[in-house]
């Protein structure tokens, strides 16, 4: 029996991941059980406190244990937990050395979207890949800069270290360990029963780009509002070198430095994040769209697209439009 530790940290933790989490094994339990078998996981809560308050008051969880008490488990759940991300990870700084020392004595961790910073907190994601809410991206880069995150997936796992996307995606994470725990028929009932598709893959369709201007780099901060401003155009980098009175080099060193995305990256970003807007509330054809924001190449333009959102521009539109009925 595979025993299951979700941990219930201090602050505004999220309700729903915690259900989900422990909803979902135990529904596996009861299936196996149902069929005369054992039960596979043994599902338990574990606080800082033996009891924490959450939704600002509103409800107040019982963990069956402080998080001290349990000498050894095989996998830990990290829920995501609300508010300014420095002070949730000093709020559960006591967790920390003993999540490291689990993970050494061969307990497997998961973050559930936001707990990713808590997950990242004890250096065991330095060198290594996990994603977060694409919101949170950002942030996170600047707090953890050694560690490989991958925002536009759904789900890592690497060395027995697991993480998901945003929101609501935690129930692919959990899907995908009830298969790799139970096996794939019993993931596949889990899917009908908590009616998630268990098939999504990628965070790219529901990214909204703002664009990256929390710096302090004011050139950098004028050459995206040009962008931003003029995206219909072709712009070069040479363009926005001789505009800002920049080397070609000293400009793409410092706006991949401010921004995360080289000039090229950013300008295809916010031409797609306009073709999305497009797609979605107007009733103009793809190739309208796709000169409408500075493409000519159909091919360049579909390829771009799917690279950002994951979709191809057809498919976007038929997901999305809101006149369109659906099928």
């Amino acid at each position: 029996m595979k025993k299951i530790t979700i941990l219930i940290p201090e602050g505004e933790t999220s309700l729903s991941n915690i259900e989900a989490a422990y909803k979902m094994f135990s529904k596996v339990n009861e299936a196996v059980e149902a069929r005369g078998g054992l039960p596979l996981f043994k599902v338990e809560l574990a606080g800082l406190t033996r009891e924490t308050s959450v939704g600002k008051g509103l409800f107040r969880i019982h963990p069956d244990k402080v998080f001290q008490e349990i000498e050894q488990t095989d996998l830990i759940i990290i829920p995501a937990v609300h508010g300014d991300m420095q002070k949730v990870v000093e709020a559960n700084s006591a967790m920390i050395p003993w999540l490291v020392r689990q993970y050494k004595n061969g307990a497997e961790l998961v973050s559930l979207c936001i707990g990713a910073f808590i997950l990242a907190s004890t250096g065991l994601l330095n060198g290594r890949s996990c994603t977060t809410h694409w919101l949170s991206a950002d942030e996170f880069k600047k707090m953890y800069p050694e560690v490989n995150l991958q925002p536009y997936k759904i789900i890592t796992d690497e060395h027995g270290i697991y993480s998901s996307g945003g929101a609501y995606s935690s129930l692919n994470l959990i899907l995908y360990l009830v298969e790799k725990f139970a096996g794939r028929e019993m993931a596949l009932r889990s899917s009908k029963i908590f009616e998630v598709d268990i098939e999504r893959n990628s965070q790219s369709p529901f990214i909204m780009f703002s664009g990256q201007k929390d710096h302090e780099d004011d050139s950098i901060k004028q050459a995206q509002l040009f962008i931003e401003k003029n995206f219909q155009d072709r712009i070069t980098v040479d363009q926005l070198a001789d505009m800002l009175a920049l080397g070609r080099r000293n400009l793409e060193r410092r706006f991949k430095k401010a921004t995360s995305n080289t000039v090229v990256e950013y300008i295809q970003r916010v031409k797609i994040e306009a073709a999305k807007q497009s797609l979605e509330s107007s009733r103009e054809n793809v190739n309208e769209v796709m000169y409408s924001v500075g493409y000519a190449d159909p091919k360049a333009f579909r390829l771009t697209f799917k690279k950002i959102t994951g979709l191809s521009p057809i498919e976007y539109r038929n997901k999305y439009n809101r006149s369109i009925p659906a099928a």
